[in-house]
């Protein structure tokens, strides 16, 4: 387990991530380490070909910042897919298999071709920034688009 940075205590974050998951409502807790995300992205397009994607995001996202658990793990994996309904032993057999690793990856070398180095990325108009943000950086970032269009 890795040491906690300054500001962390608790299992929470460091600022500013702390204060902006807080404002957000988002639950972030300080992970042990961090997980290889590769099973993480496959899997999620595995749940998005199954009609699963937010499902599927949604309990990754709880089970790696709520819960502590590594995304890196297939078990873990094949316990988020069939909390949400999808074959988990499908859905590890995929995995094992690489099946969706060309797909994944293809979708990471055409985000950098756009120049997008991080997730999450959001392009609003064309103001690009990644990571997590405060509101008011989108609602700032809304008013320029608004502007410039009006």
């Amino acid at each position: 387990m890795r040491e906690p940075r300054p500001g962390e205590e608790d299992g929470e974050l460091s600022e500013p991530l702390r204060t902006q998951a807080r404002e957000a409502g988002l639950v972030m807790r300080r992970l042990s380490r961090t997980p290889n995300s590769t099973y993480a992205l496959e899997a999620t397009e595995y749940a998005q070909q199954h009609g699963k994607f937010m499902e599927f995001h949604q309990a990754a996202y709880r089970a790696l910042w709520s819960d502590g658990k590594d995304l890196g793990d297939l078990a873990v994996i094949g316990e988020v897919g069939e909390s949400v309904g999808l074959d988990s032993a499908d859905l590890l057999k995929c995995l094992e298999e690489e099946r969706l690793s060309s797909t994944v990856m293809g979708q990471y070398q055409e985000a950098l071709k756009y120049g997008i180095r991080g997730i999450p990325t959001f392009l609003v108009g064309n103001l690009m920034f990644t990571g997590a943000q405060p509101y008011d950086v989108f609602q700032e970032a809304m008013k320029r688009v608004l502007e410039q269009a009006a």
